[in-house]
């Protein structure tokens, strides 16, 4: 995927917000480094780490990263958390982690193995300089990544490895991921059971999911004449677009609806399937763009175009303005 290559040592800019949200949990002064990245899309991974360091200076804390991350909220997560919301089990949201997991967190590559009957899930090149702080965040956000959409159940890892030496109190690991936890190994790395991955996670009950389908209904209310086909159109491009499966065909086999028989259902209402997805994609356009964070290039990504060009000049015809002369006036900065 080329268009990752521009993320090399960078961080989502909503990191910065998860370590502010933790200062202000534990009333720790938050550090000038830190209030300067706020609302940035992108931060260097080196302020990441020395902004880690700096706050265990400030309060020394055992395990601080896997605290820390008990504190993450899909908003510090960006796109892979918009992405998360399509999937149907474990497994499809690890797949969604590991395809566009360096959008979030750009210190090493993830690799995922599988090797019956454990998947290894692993960060194959340390960063320069590597911390045991900084590998057991990027290990605690990923679980409480997987967490945040599980429905209900517990994740039961089988191990999880630090290259660091022991820390005095190793308990503390395995009381956090709830399994054995070995140090001075040769990886960094989490094995969990392939069982786990086909555990269902929930979509319906999310609260960016429910927005979103409140705003999809919102435009259906302006149809003159709108039925609950209508309304199952409108969720199931909602949902194709966040698969990248939102051609008329795969739309229509959701309906149970031969390609014609949708085609004749939006003549009578005086609209076009592209039609429909455009403004679809203008709806979500306009949520992503509230996001501070979330850079053009992704957001042209949820939306689904394979280019940044393509979406700017489709949201201009849309809204009359550019997508960035719309965010300056829409932008929200309290995430």
């Amino acid at each position: 995927m080329s268009q990752l290559k521009n993320y090399t040592g960078s961080v989502f800019g909503g990191l910065g917000h998860l370590l502010k949200a933790y200062c202000e949990a534990k009333h720790i002064p938050i550090p000038e480094q830190l209030q300067r990245i706020q609302n940035q899309e992108r931060f260097d991974y080196v302020i990441w780490r020395d902004l880690l360091e700096d706050l265990n200076r400030i309060q020394p804390t055992t395990a601080l990263g896997l605290e820390i991350a008990t504190y993450v909220q899909p908003k510090h997560l960006g796109i892979i958390a918009y992405l998360a919301l399509s999937c149907e089990n474990l497994g499809e949201a690890l797949a969604r982690y590991h395809d566009f997991h360096r959008l979030i967190y750009d210190g090493s590559p993830l690799i995922v193995e599988f090797d019956h009957p454990y998947a290894s899930i692993r960060w194959e090149a340390p960063e320069p300089h590597p911390t045991q702080l900084t590998d057991e965040i990027a290990i605690a956000l990923m679980v409480q990544f997987l967490k945040l959409f599980m429905s209900g159940e517990q994740i039961h890892l089988h191990e999880v490895h630090f290259v660091n030496i022991a820390p005095k109190n190793t308990h503390i690991y395995e009381q956090y991921f709830h399994c054995k936890v070995r140090f001075d190994q040769p990886k960094t790395q989490l094995l969990l059971p392939v069982s786990e991955a086909f555990k269902p996670l929930k979509t319906g009950d999310h609260t960016l999911q429910q927005l979103l389908l409140q705003q999809a209904q919102a435009l259906l209310e302006k149809l003159p004449n709108s039925t609950q086909l209508d309304q199952r159109l409108q969720h199931a491009i909602l949902t194709g677009l966040q698969k990248n499966q939102y051609q008329i065909d795969c739309i229509a086999e959701k309906l149970g609806l031969s390609v014609r028989q949708l085609q004749r259902h939006l003549q009578q209402q005086d609209t076009t399937f592209q039609a429909r997805v455009q403004q679809v994609r203008f709806m979500l356009a306009t949520e992503y763009l509230k996001n501070p964070h979330l850079s053009l290039q992704e957001i042209a990504l949820l939306l689904c175009y394979s280019e940044q060009s393509a979406f700017q000049r489709a949201f201009k015809l849309w809204a009359g303005k550019t997508p960035q002369q719309w965010r300056k006036n829409n932008i929200i900065y309290n995430l």
